[in-house]
C-alpha cells in the first residue's frame, strides 16, 4: 500500500488522453501492462497460469477450427491471435482492449493495432478479479465496437468449467450456447465450427 500512497501525486497523473498515434509509440513493454478506455490508461490485472494455459489451448482449438473452414469454404483466411491489441473505436477518444483470445478475418499487419470490424470471435478468460470487468464493462465496449460474437470462459482451479457464447442482436449481446464438460456438448456451431476438446481444458498447470 505504502507504493500506492508514494505514486498517489498530482504530477503523476496522465497529463492527456491517449490518441492512438501516441499509443502505438509507447514502449511495447507498458503497452502489455496496460489498456486504454475512452482514452485513459487502465492497468491490466495480471494473469494466472491457467488462465494463460486456458487461453493457449482454446485458441489452438479456434485455429484448428478456422483452418478447416478455410480449406472448405473458402471465404477468406481466419487468423486466431492472443492478446492482441484490438482498436474498438477512435473517436471521440480511443477505447483499446485486448482480448484473451481473437479470431480475425483479413492477414494480421504485423503486431499492430486490429481493427474491431475485422474481430469474428473476441474470448476473454473470466477470473475472480476480472470477472466485473469481462461481464460488464468489456461486454457492453465489445457489442458497441460491433464484434458479432463474444465468448466468456469460467475456470475453477485448474480446469475449464463453462464456456458461454454471445451473439451480437441489435446492439447488444445475447446469451447463445453454455457448454460445460458434463453437458456432453463439443460443438460450437457458429460463426464456425469450433470442437472443445474438453479434456484439453483440465490440468491447467503448464
Amino acid at each position: 500500500m505504502s507504493g500506492v500512497l508514494e505514486w498517489a501525486r498530482a504530477e503523476n497523473l496522465q497529463p492527456e488522453p491517449i490518441i492512438l498515434d501516441v499509443w502505438k509509440q509507447l514502449p511495447r513493454e507498458f503497452r502489455h501492462l496496460v489498456e486504454v478506455v475512452n482514452g485513459d490508461v487502465v492497468r491490466a490485472e495480471p494473469s494466472s497460469h491457467a488462465h494463460h494455459s486456458a487461453a493457449r489451448r482454446i485458441g489452438a482449438m479456434i485455429e484448428a477450427a478456422a483452418v478447416a473452414h478455410t480449406g472448405r469454404y473458402g471465404e477468406g483466411a481466419l487468423y486466431v491471435g492472443t492478446e492482441r491489441e484490438v482498436l474498438l473505436w477512435e473517436w471521440p477518444r480511443v477505447t483499446l482492449r485486448r482480448p484473451d483470445i481473437t479470431l480475425f478475418k483479413c492477414a494480421p499487419t504485423g503486431s499492430g493495432v486490429l481493427p474491431a470490424a475485422r474481430v469474428k470471435i473476441a474470448v476473454e478468460v473470466v477470473s475472480s478479479v476480472t470477472e466485473r470487468v469481462d461481464t460488464t464493462d468489456k461486454q457492453a465496449e465489445y457489442a458497441q465496437a460491433g464484434i458479432p460474437w463474444y465468448w466468456l470462459v469460467y475456470l475453477d482451479g485448474d480446469h475449464v468449467t463453462v464456456i458461454q457464447t454471445h451473439v451480437l442482436v441489435l446492439g447488444h449481446y445475447r446469451p447463445h450456447r453454455r457448454l460445460t464438460p458434463t453437458c456432453g456438448e463439443t460443438l460450437i456451431d457458429m460463426p464456425i465450427e469450433i470442437r472443445i476438446d474438453w479434456p484439453r481444458l483440465y490440468g491447467l498447470i503448464y
